[in-house]
This record gives structure tokens, sequence and C-alpha cells, in this order.
């Protein structure tokens, strides 16, 4: 919205034409994010606490975790209200990605503030059953990935580019709302398996989603496109002021939720920024990248499907306990010690995933 008005002023004061600049508009989002996290959050998690939406601790999980009892949950809603704004200030409202991603990311947002409102308000620990939460996460992902295949405009928004390998192009078709939904919904559920411990989830998110708007930037632009050997997709540069907001908002919600936490962000927030990674790696194209660079979300699930696929089977556990963060603890590993080390594995990732730009 700020974007007219500086289109508008720059009628009267050239200075202005600087905040039509992309590059700008995304730092811009950014700190718009982070200050309204920083503004919103104590007021937020003061409420929370009035309210008693408290975080519900497994009695089966490390000893440690009994502290983290009732302390305030939902804090993704401090995030989605964050990266929302900073998006809708500072984005062209006309791009068409910019109104998908916003509406898948406030999609699963609703369905993790259900499932929590369920547990924490109503009081029902199972919260949504587990059949009905994954029906609406396939409607949304669905959803969104129906609608990019039906505004799809080039042959590049609907093919899989594999990295290091420039050449190798396969055609989708159709199978592109296949892809697209395993990979939105997919991440999304990783994210919330990851959400386990102090600031696990968040700081990879913010990572992930800042080398995502790295993608979204130089695939938007022909040029570096074109050097760079990525698909072209028009539009798509866009997405770099949405990703930035994620950053902003990340670092902003990571002021409150760094151990020891003093807000969760919930399914509220872990299964919206699953998402959101998702469908912006769906847009760029960088599926398969998004898998490396988000290592952490996958091991994570992972883990929990070999756990889960071993006790039936065999009657034995793989883990002490899943998703693996928690098998860590359980080794002895101090909660900090796990964050950080998750946190340096995700620094790694992301660059080999930024490499993968210049190497094809």
């Amino acid at each position: 919205m700020l974007l007219y008005l500086t289109q508008y002023l720059t009628k009267f004061e050239s200075g202005f034409n600087v905040f039509n600049y992309l590059t700008m508009r995304a730092i811009l989002g950014a700190i718009t994010a982070l200050l309204i996290s920083f503004l919103v959050g104590p007021k937020m998690i003061r409420s929370f606490t009035e309210k008693q939406i408290g975080q519900q601790v497994r009695t089966d999980g490390p000893q440690s975790h009994l502290s983290k009892k009732g302390t305030p949950t939902m804090g993704g809603a401090l995030i989605l209200i964050a990266v929302t704004t900073g998006t809708l200030l500072w984005a062209d409202l006309n791009n068409r990605y910019v109104w998908i991603v916003i509406a898948t990311t406030l999609a699963f947002g609703l369905i993790g503030f259900w499932d929590d409102y369920l547990k924490l308000v109503v009081g029902n620990s199972r919260g949504l059953i587990a059949r009905y939460k994954y029906f609406w996460q396939t409607v949304a992902g669905l959803g969104c990935a129906i609608a990019l295949y039906a505004t799809h405009r080039t042959s590049a928004e609907i093919e899989l580019f594999v990295p290091v390998f420039k050449h190798v192009v396969i055609p989708l078709g159709i199978g592109f709302v296949a892809l697209a939904y395993f990979i939105i919904v997919g991440f999304s559920n990783a994210v919330n398996f990851t959400d386990g411990l102090d600031g696990l989830a968040i700081m990879p998110s913010v990572m992930v989603g800042g080398a995502l708007g790295v993608f979204a930037w130089a695939s938007g632009n022909a040029v570096f496109a074109s050097y760079l050997s990525i698909p072209h997709i028009p539009g798509s540069g866009e997405l770099l002021v949405f990703c930035s907001s994620i950053v902003g908002a990340g670092l902003g919600f990571l002021w409150f939720n760094t151990y020891p936490a003093q807000v969760f962000m919930g399914d509220l927030g872990a299964l919206a920024l699953g998402a959101a990674l998702g469908v912006v790696a769906v847009i760029v194209r960088q599926e398969i990248v998004l898998l490396i660079m988000g290592g952490v979300f996958v091991m994570e699930t992972a883990s929990v499907m070999l756990q889960v696929g071993s006790f039936k089977l065999r009657g034995k556990r793989i883990f002490k306990m899943a998703p693996i963060h928690h098998h860590f603890e359980l080794k002895g590993w101090a909660e900090p010690k796990v964050i950080v080390r998750f946190w340096i594995i995700t620094f790694i990732l992301v660059l080999v995933g930024l490499a993968t730009l210049k190497v094809r």
C-alpha cells in the first residue's frame, strides 16, 4: 500500500523514487515486520498469560521440559501479523504471487489456530483430530497448487528443475499440482515437527526464508536468471518482500522465543511458516533446493516416520524419542546445545543451496 503512496509522491519529489526499488522495499518490509514484532510481542505475551493460554507438556518427554508448562503459546499470531503487514505495506499488490502466498500462509495458520484453540482454550488435549487436520491441509494445499497451475503463463512455471544440472528439466504438466501439493503440505508439517525446542524452528525458517528471497529476486529478473541458468519466473521477484518480512518477523519472534522461551509459536505459527516456505519454493521452481536448505526439517520429519514405521513393523524404536531433537536431549545434550547445533547445520545447508545458483 505504501508503494502506491510513494509512487504518487514521486510526481512531486524525485527522491521518493528510491521506494520503487525492490531491494529497498524488501529492506523496509523486514524492518517493518521486526518493529511490529517488538511492539506487539510484549502485549500479546501478557494477554496470553492472563488468559492462561499456555503450553501443554508431554509427561513422557525430557524432564527438563516440565518447567515449560504454562508458557504462553499461539505466538505464531505475532509472526503472521508481522509478515502480512510488512508484505501488504511494501509489496506490489497487483502481483498475483503476493496474494497467493499470503492466502496460503493465512489458510495454514487458520488450521493451526483451530488446533491450538481446541488444545489450549477448549481443553481438548487431542486438538484437531488428525484426519480433519490433514483434510483441511489438503484443501489449502491443493487450492494453492491449482491456483498456481491455472494462472501459469510460461512452461517454466510448471517444470521441475534439477540443481547443478542446468539442462535437466522435467515437464510436469498437470503433475505440477501433485508436486506443489506435497511440497507445501509436507513442509508445513515438517516445520511443525521441528518446533519442539526454544528457537529451534524459527531460526532455520528465517535462514531458509532469506535464501528463498534471493532465489525469488534472481528468478524474477530476466538478465540474472539467464546468467545464472535458473528459470525466469516473471513477477516472482516481488516475493523478496514477502521473504524479507519472514526474516524480520522471525527475528522479532526469536527475541521472545529464544531459550528460555517467553512464548511458543504453536501450530498456528509452525504450519503457516512451513507452508509459506513451501509455496515460495514452488513458485521459484526450487523444490529440490528447498529440501537441501531445509535439511533439518526433513531430518526431523524422517525421524518421526522411521520411528513410527519401526515400532509398527518390528515393535522396536530406532530413537530414544522422536522427533530427533528429543533423542539428542535424552542422550544428554543440553537444550541450547541441540538448538545451536541444528542452527549451524541449517546455515551450512543454506550455503550449499545458494551455491547451486552458480554451480550449473
